[in-house]
């Protein structure tokens, strides 16, 4: 569909593996084995993993399925019938790790372009499919559609691809050399070649050239998912594929970013894989995946580290939201008989609440629409953060002491409503978690309704509240603790004297990206800003001693850097809340600005 929310909307997800090809033949030679049971054995560890993590599928379609294979020959022969495939002789290096053939000006330093590992030179006759002959379409194609590749950077890049000449494809290659793969239906002495029969899937899954009512409702896809290690194959081999063939261009093909240890891409060869499975183990299937989806901007890569898991784990879910349902549920158990209370009318705080609650669910429909999952999850992580001030703000223990029953009712029907609605917004991303928070808030469906979460004031008064155990306990670095107490008060004595912060201590703070609103000068203070800000899908106001080096109207639309989660204060009876970036030096004074452009909340490493 256009769009994946609410996620009730007809979705199909497709999934797989991608099993013939050189990289798999050779490791079954290792093992004394048949590629047939090399891929069997493989393949167990995907869907293993797949339902530990609770990732979810329509179809786990394997490429070695006759459904599969029979459509790509269907597609070969139909291709080689209108002249679009031709046998001639291939002389180039060979990729063995990227399954790609390479011209010799394609190579960086003798080294296969994409993975810097060797290439083999390779002599051998082979057949072609005609892809030159599509270049200047798919330019214009692209050109006209500016969604088909996102992000924008990655059509740009497909586009300098495309700048220069487009080669025809190799799609086989010799049993002599590579006994693995489909068979090509005009000549038995040659397989596919792996790309050209891998890309085939997403068609083959959903119907084509076999079911014709299923294909047609699921064709074109609304959002190929894709490495951008792939993105060649997908950009260019693919289209011109589906071009030849007849059938329609998916509505957009979005590579995301690597997982990186460090600086560095995760891979086996360097030693630096975190292994999912015992992550999930560890800490939990939920937690993890809201890590994943939190963490990275999709298009761009995320550094992994378990001290940023440890850290985001420890914010947003075990101090933010965890604490947050701990003290609503005690004391509605403790002032309320154990029962939603009725909402009273609600007060110019409430009201800011709501909006912030309702804000939340719509930016996350938007940020699902445009690949921006963590900007979503910012916005309610940010309305959990809300909550817990708004608790601070109406103090309710003390509404409970006063017997104040009506305003205390209210405040807790609200803050019980923002629970409601962080559940089912993060329902898609921690369904087990939510399920649970759900069950102590009385609600029996164990999913929500996602068509409500954008209303206000659906949650049942008199519905009976659980006894809300720890969903997010605490993670304490216990390392850390181990040390006795005088060394650790020796070591902090001695950083302090020497300027030095411990890094746990460092990563607490947060920076972000924030767009500059408008600025106005505070009354009775030379010195100070009022500075208005977006902070993702957040606003709020910052105070600011920079009056005497910016004039407020030059500030506007400025992407400055500020300190996201500093407790709010006030500065000459105006609320701050954060801290703006500046660097200083005798009498002069600049804001921390960027270089580039990036959208407003995004993180600052």
């Amino acid at each position: 569909p256009k769009t994946a929310w609410p996620p009730t909307l007809p979705t199909f997800f497709l999934t797989g593996t991608d099993e013939h090809g050189q990289k798999v033949q050779r490791a079954a030679d290792a093992a004394g084995i048949t590629p047939q049971e090399q891929a069997d054995s493989t393949v167990v560890r995907f869907q293993e993993l797949w339902e530990k993590l609770e990732i979810t599928h329509d179809d786990f379609l394997r490429t070695t399925e006759e459904r599969h294979k029979k459509v790509v020959q269907n597609i070969l022969q139909n291709l080689y019938d209108k002249g679009e495939i031709y046998r001639a002789e291939y002389d180039g290096w060979y990729c063995v790790p990227c399954e790609r053939f390479f011209m010799e000006k394609d190579l960086e330093e003798g080294t296969c372009p994409e993975c810097k590992r060797s290439v083999d030179r390779i002599t051998e006759a082979n057949y072609f499919f005609k892809m030159s002959k599509y270049q200047d379409w798919l330019i214009k194609y692209i050109n006209d559609n500016p969604k088909f590749i996102q992000p924008d950077y990655r059509k740009n890049e497909t586009l300098g691809f495309l700048s220069k000449e487009l080669n025809d494809l190799c799609i086989s290659r010799p049993k002599s050399r590579l006994p693995w793969g489909v068979e090509l239906p005009f000549d038995s002495d040659f397989v596919t070649y792996v790309w050209f029969d891998a890309l085939v899937n997403y068609i083959s899954a959903v119907g084509y050239l076999a079911d014709d009512e299923k294909f047609g409702k699921w064709w074109p896809a609304s959002c190929h998912l894709v490495g951008k290690d792939i993105l060649t194959t997908h950009t260019v081999y693919w289209p011109t594929m589906l071009k030849a063939v007849g059938v329609s261009m998916p509505e957009t093909i979005f590579a995301h970013g690597w997982w990186l240890s460090g600086r560095s891409k995760m891979s086996k060869t360097d030693g630096n894989v975190v292994d999912p499975m015992e992550f999930a183990e560890k800490y939990g299937c939920d937690p993890f995946r809201y890590f994943l989806m939190a963490e990275m901007t999709l298009g761009q890569d995320a550094a992994f580290t378990a001290e940023a898991f440890v850290r985001r784990y420890n914010t947003d879910l075990a101090n933010d939201l965890g604490n947050l349902l701990s003290r609503v549920t005690k004391l509605i158990r403790s002032h309320c008989n154990g029962a939603i209370p009725t909402c009273g009318e609600l007060d110019e705080a409430e009201k800011k609440l709501s909006e912030t609650a309702v804000g939340a669910a719509k930016g996350m429909s938007e940020s699902v629409d445009n690949m921006r999952l963590d900007q979503g999850l910012a916005g309610v992580a940010n309305l959990m953060r809300e909550c817990n001030r708004y608790l601070e703000i109406r103090q309710p223990w003390t509404l409970g002491k006063e017997g104040k029953k009506e305003e205390l009712g209210t405040v807790l029907y609200c803050a019980a409503e923002v629970l409601r609605i962080v559940a089912g917004l993060l329902f898609p991303v921690m369904p087990g978690k939510m399920a649970e928070l759900r069950a102590v808030l009385g609600i029996a469906d164990a999913e929500p309704d996602f068509d409500l979460l954008a209303e206000w004031g659906k949650l049942e008064a008199g519905q009976e509240v659980g006894k809300a155990r720890s969903l997010f306990p605490r993670i304490v670095d216990n390392k850390k603790n181990e040390a006795p107490a005088k060394e650790q008060k020796k070591e902090k004595k001695v950083n302090a004297g020497t300027g030095i912060i411990e890094y746990d201590d460092f990563m607490k703070v947060q920076l972000k990206t924030a767009t500059i609103l408008e600025a106005e000068k505070v009354e009775g203070a030379d010195k100070l800003l009022r500075v208005k800000i977006r902070v993702g899908e957040e606003e709020r106001q910052i105070v600011a001693g920079i009056a005497q080096h910016y004039e407020p109207e030059a500030l506007k639309g400025k992407t400055v850097v500020v300190v996201a989660n500093l407790k709010a204060a006030k500065i000459r009876g105006v609320e701050s809340n954060g801290m703006l970036l500046a660097a200083s030096s005798d009498d002069a004074l600049r804001l921390v600005t960027l270089d580039g452009e990036l959208p407003s909340g995004s993180q600052v490493r």
